[in-house]
């Protein structure tokens, strides 16, 4: 029970809807995301930290970056039931397009991205 309860609680904020909804399309680092939705880095990344630590997302190291990606193998079945709704209830969405547009443009810029990012 107190997994579902952690889900919800995840699912339960817009931007992590949001970045559950970047990561359906591809892996991210943290700097594309916080391009994406136009973000802070530690916005972007206590929200990542939410959904990893809800068990939704899985994370793993290339090179400087840490890439965030959903853990379709490692999480519950009724975890991946709830991404799947998820996808489905954002279907359409113009905020989620423009982040996914968004997204086609970021790039991975390193360890200053913070600076680079925010002017």
């Amino acid at each position: 029970m107190r997994e579902l309860v952690k889900a919800f609680k995840a699912l339960s904020d817009e931007t992590r809807l949001r970045i559950l909804s970047l990561l359906m399309e591809r892996g991210c680092c943290v700097c594309e995301v916080m391009q994406a939705l136009d973000i802070s880095q530690t916005r972007a990344s206590r929200n990542l930290s939410a959904l990893y630590d809800a068990g939704f997302l899985k994370l793993r190291k290339d090179g400087l970056w840490s890439l965030y990606s959903i853990d379709r193998d490692g999480m519950e079945k009724y975890f991946s039931n709830l991404v799947d709704a998820v996808r489905k209830a954002l279907e359409g969405n113009k905020v989620v397009d423009m982040d996914r547009e968004r997204l086609r443009e970021a790039e991975r810029v390193g360890p200053g991205c913070v600076t680079r990012m925010r002017k």
